[in-house]
């Protein structure tokens, strides 16, 4: 399924509505349940940090998926790089041993990603989606 970033400005007036799709790289199965909520610490830091806000998380052993909020004053390139630039280097810092199991050459993320738009789908639609993903056991 790949690394779903989904961005959503549905509760907040003048937010922005966008989807981001990221991949691990070589879609590797490299998350546990352990780095997964590491992820979500990390990212809710960098959104804090953009003044953004993470709504929502969730993730399974390739991607992870997440429902923020931003303004519109935010550039959404600059904020996905900061999420998946921080997101790597704590997560290579901290889990060293695991990632290059899985990962090499430096990389934790794709450098590729999706953008779309998701103003269409119900925010609970989103979150159920966000929700249903088969994290990792233990």
């Amino acid at each position: 399924m790949g690394f779903g970033l989904r961005f959503e400005g549905l509760d907040t007036e003048g937010d922005v509505p966008a989807e981001r799709v990221f991949d691990t790289k070589y879609r590797r199965k490299a998350f546990t349940d352990v780095m997964l909520t590491r992820t979500e610490e990390v990212m809710r830091e960098v959104c804090q940090d953009f003044e953004a806000e993470l709504k929502q998380f969730n993730g399974e052993q390739d991607h992870v998926h997440l429902l923020v909020h931003y303004p519109p004053k935010v550039q959404l390139s600059k904020l996905v790089n900061s999420l998946k630039g921080v997101s790597s280097r704590r997560l290579r810092q901290e889990y060293d041993a695991h990632v290059r199991r899985y990962l090499w050459g430096g990389h934790f993320w794709s450098g590729s990603y999706f953008a779309g738009s998701c103003g269409g789908a119900p925010l609970t639609v989103v979150r159920q989606y966000i929700e249903n993903q088969q994290r990792p056991a233990g």
